[in-house]
Parts: structure tokens; sequence; C-alpha cells
């Protein structure tokens, strides 16, 4: 029974590598207003975005669409709701160059409405990294330098080193022999 438990978690970690692999050069673009879209194609949208908020990037253009499309949700008629749009990148340095000047700028917009860029998972990974997020806002008020990394693993600075954790069973039994760290987070485990 415990080798099907195994080989079962194993072929899931293996289905959620595929699809984040296949998302890999994906960027969500998150906010942008409903009438948008029916005005402008995702594509001009996407340049008009990088041209006002990452002027720079504009003029080196190299950054290659591959693909854009607005992610379909129900519609609501009496309010106006924000849309997702998907970009598909041709490269990988591309979507890291986009993120990161992204996280540099904090404040992106589209004609003065507030949207945000990120990553595109599968989502499983979205769920493990979403399980983090408590505890990750409590390390960073600690200054602990928690970060989130691939695929749903928590890494943080403690006593000089860094520690890294898969889930929280471990980041519980770890900080069980750490009483300082057991106090930080006392009601998150």
């Amino acid at each position: 029974m415990q080798k099907r438990e195994k080989r079962l978690k194993t072929n899931e970690e293996s289905l959620r590598e595929l699809w984040d692999n296949v998302k890999h050069t994906n960027i969500h673009i998150i906010g942008v207003p409903e009438g948008e879209e029916r005005e402008k194609d995702s594509e001009k949208i996407f340049q008009e975005i990088i041209a006002k908020n990452f002027p720079n990037m504009g003029k080196e253009s190299l950054i290659q669409l591959q693909e854009a499309q607005g992610i379909p949700y129900k519609i609501n008629p009496r309010r106006n709701t924000l849309r997702h749009i998907l970009i598909k990148l041709t490269k990988i340095k591309d979507k890291e160059k986009m993120l990161k000047a992204a996280r540099e700028k904090k404040q992106i917009t589209y004609k003065g409405t507030p949207i945000r860029l990120s990553a595109d998972f599968s989502t499983e990974t979205l769920h493990a990294r979403r399980e983090w997020h408590d505890i990750l806002n409590i390390m960073k008020g600690k200054n602990l330098q928690p970060r989130l990394l691939y695929p749903g693993r928590l890494s943080f600075r403690f006593e000089g080193k860094i520690k890294t954790f898969s889930d929280k069973q471990k980041l519980r039994e770890f900080s069980n022999t750490k009483p300082a760290l057991q106090q930080i987070l006392k009601e998150l485990l």
C-alpha cells in the first residue's frame, strides 16, 4: 500500500512538472478592465502595458510574443469586472525579464488601473504556493528573508543559515527544536 501511495505521489508531481513546463513561458496579466478587450485585441493591450510601464523594454523590442488571449470567465453585465489575459512569449528569458522589471517597479498600471503580472503555474503548484502565504507574511515581518521556491517550497534565513522546507510538517518538526522560531509560528503550524 505504501509503495502505491509513493508511486501516486510521484505521478502527481510528474504531471505538475509537465504542466508547469508547458506554461513556463506564460505570463498572466491580471486586472485589465472588461471593456478594453472588446476594443483592442490582447496583443495590443500587452504592447501598451510594456510601452507605458517599461519604456526601456519597448525600445529593445526583443520581447517576442507568440500568442495572447483573454481567459474566459463568467461576465456580470451589471458590474465592470476585471479581465485576465494570458501572454505566451517565445523565450523564457523574456518572461523572467518582464517579471523582474514588474517586481522592481512594484506598481504597474493600464490606463490608470492597477494591474498585476504573474507567472502562469499549474493549479497544483499555485495551491502549494498559496499554502505558505500566511507563514511567508509573518516571516517577512520578522525579517527572516523568506522566499517561495519552485514549485512550492519555503526558504528563509535562520541563525545565519538558509533553511528550506517542502511542507508544513517538516517546518513544524524543525520549529519544535528552535523555541524562537516556534514562538513566531505558534498559531500557524
